[in-house]
């Protein structure tokens, strides 16, 4: 059978559409086939809270008297961009002081988010048009015009997991890394994990409405560094790093809840963001794919003291047991990201649907197949 998306919202509309959570609908297939899960049930929602650098939020200023052309913009202190016109900024998740680097944009995008007052200082060169030169403001969430928040690059599709063979401390995007394999870390959450339980994207593409940060978010487009991997596991899901959403939305409704600043020790600063994505249960195909358990997740173990050396691979189930196994190594494993936020939102998301709050939207353009990444080669690396 086949469902469209008109017949689903329709249900949604009349309160009669079966909704699960990921993990529910996993726990439902151990008894039922796929053929039976697309029969009974109509949206299946997803979650994930973790790090996600690539983040941030278009912010509109308003213009004073005179006006000022921004060429260089400080916020507390940090600096941010002064390319976007005159009273525009681009507040990066990662900008930061370097004499004070751990607090940067997350922390005031969290800080508008929560209504905090940030001082804003501005320069520009002077112009016929935009005489001032120099201006010192207070904004919050309620001065600016416009905040929204847009991330190149969130919710991975999948991600590797990060140990460390040296003799030394390192500090990474994945936290801290003990020698000598004695901890390891990982982001993705498993089954809740939103592209894991689409991995070809037929439901998710540009103009999907999602969760975000606590809010109705659209995905804009393919993530950066969005690649569809070959390597994939015998249950059809990449093995590393694979897909990304771009996605878009009103940073004045969101909540920290669900976005939360955090500095990872001599790494920097970061943003923890929370997305959820509803999956239409459209036929028996997306019905066997949000059936995905932990155990039958893969990820990569990566060695990140040694050119991110390949050490092998393990599923999410022993990841979440505390405790994985590597080339005869017992390594004790910790979540850089939340499962327990995962399954909020996942429960949220779950929620406005069924009391008809959140319909569901069609792709108006698919994610591209066939990509690949390029590297970065410096000038003289082939010489």
């Amino acid at each position: 059978m086949s469902k469209t998306y008109e017949e689903i919202n329709d249900k949604i509309k009349k309160g009669t559409a079966v909704v699960l959570t990921a993990e529910e609908v996993s726990e439902l297939a151990k008894t039922l086939s796929p053929k039976e899960i697309a029969h009974k049930v109509d949206v299946v929602t997803t979650g994930t809270f973790g790090a996600m650098c690539s983040s941030g939020a278009f912010v509109n200023f308003g213009h004073s008297n005179p006006p000022i052309r921004m060429e260089r913009i400080e916020l507390n202190g940090v600096q941010v961009s002064g390319g976007l016109a005159a009273v525009d900024t681009y507040i990066g998740a990662t900008d930061c002081n370097p004499a004070r680097p751990a607090y940067g944009g997350a922390h005031l995008i969290e800080d508008l988010v929560n209504g905090k007052d940030i001082r804003l200082e501005a320069w520009g060169k002077g112009t016929d048009c935009y005489p001032r030169k120099h201006i010192e403001a207070v904004i919050n969430r309620n001065t600016v015009n416009e905040a929204i928040m847009y991330n190149p690059r969130n919710s991975y599709q999948n991600y590797n997991v990060a140990t460390n063979g040296s003799d030394r401390i390192i500090y990474t995007y994945m936290g801290t890394l003990l020698p000598g394999f004695r901890n390891a870390s990982y982001s993705t959450s498993g089954e809740l994990s939103p592209l894991l339980n689409d991995p070809e994207c037929r439901t998710i593409g540009l103009g999907t409405r999602i969760f975000l940060c606590g809010t109705e978010g659209y995905v804009t487009w393919n993530g950066t560094q969005f690649h569809s991997t070959k390597e994939l596991n015998g249950y059809g899901l990449p093995v590393s790093n694979a897909r990304t959403i771009a996605v878009i939305g009103n940073l004045k409704e969101m909540s920290t809840e669900f976005l939360r600043a955090a500095y990872y020790e001599k790494y920097g600063v970061s943003l923890f963001v929370g997305i959820g994505v509803p999956i239409p249960i459209l036929d028996e195909d997306l019905a066997h794919r949000v059936s995905i358990r932990n155990e039958q997740i893969t990820t990569s173990v990566l060695d990140y003291s040694d050119s991110s050396r390949l050490l092998g691979r393990t599923t999410y189930a022993d990841l979440q047991s505390g405790e994985i196994n590597v080339a005869g190594k017992k390594i004790r494993t910790s979540p850089v990201s939340s499962i327990s936020k995962a399954r909020e939102i996942a429960e949220i998301l779950k929620a406005w649907i069924e009391k008809g709050q959140f319909l569901l939207s069609a792709p108006v353009k698919p994610m591209p197949v066939g990509t690949s990444l390029n590297s970065l080669k410096a000038e003289n690396e082939n010489k």
